[in-house]
């Protein structure tokens, strides 16, 4: 072992050193970690409050999941005129007639309470991915997201129809929650008697292609021409039975 002499100067600094880490250096240094725990306790005490909520808020949307069938209608019950649109989500033709008629409709109609529009799921068998997107709006009418999944999916038809990606189209929409609880409903095969209820139906009114309209005023219940009517047609003709 080498022993080495040390001056009193050395010896005094190295005094000094001891003394600030043992010391109150230490007490600071200790403080200031203690500081920093407290602080990231506060932020992840923080993240965990924000979590929680927004869990909370996501399951609360879930829990108020509408028993009995899907409600795909919109507008006033007591409206003077009832529509029903028996449609396709992949017919092109069902696109066009949503966005150019259906869509001016519920701003000019629909919401002033003088139309109940009422939607009815008509998958056809030419379409490949259609009754799997009637199966997922259908789940979420159950939630009460009938009108933006309808909305979501017509707006990315020419997408989704070349892959089957309807829960990216949806996603737009729905929060990832809800998506997973709609993608769950749909899977189970539980929406699939409300389909079939509505096909029933267009079966028995000779509905042959989509989309097809029917429209009841005083009682009295009219198909409008099969394929879809421009919206100053059809404006007309409403006009015209509201003002009698």
């Amino acid at each position: 072992m080498i022993c080495r002499k040390t001056d009193s100067k050395t010896f005094l600094l190295f005094l000094f050193a001891i003394l600030l880490v043992s010391g109150p250096g230490r007490a600071a240094v200790a403080a200031t970690r203690q500081t920093a725990a407290k602080a990231g306790e506060r932020k992840a005490g923080s993240r965990s409050t924000t979590a929680k909520a927004s869990a909370s808020k996501t399951n609360k949307a879930l829990a108020t999941e509408q028993a009995g069938p899907p409600n795909k209608t919109m507008g006033s019950r007591s409206a003077p005129i009832t529509i029903e649109v028996f449609s396709d989500y992949q017919c092109p033709a069902c696109r066009v007639f949503y966005q150019e008629t259906l869509r001016p409709l519920m701003d000019d109609y629909v919401a002033t309470g003088k139309v109940l529009l009422i939607h009815r799921d008509f998958p056809l068998p030419i379409h490949q991915y259609s009754r799997q997107a009637a199966r997922l709006v259908n789940a979420a009418a159950k939630i009460g997201k009938f009108e933006k999944a309808e909305q979501a999916l017509y707006a990315r038809q020419d997408s989704w129809e070349k892959d089957g990606n309807l829960s990216g189209a949806l996603a737009a929409v729905l929060t990832p929650a809800e998506l997973a609880h709609v993608t769950q409903v749909a899977e189970s095969g539980k929406m699939d008697t409300f389909i079939e209820s509505d096909v029933s139906l267009g079966n028995s009114k000779q509905v042959h292609q989509t989309p097809s309209l029917f429209l009841t005023h005083a009682g009295q219940t009219d198909a409008l021409p099969p394929g879809g009517v421009s919206y100053s047609l059809l404006k007309r003709y409403l006009d015209q039975l509201l003002a009698q």
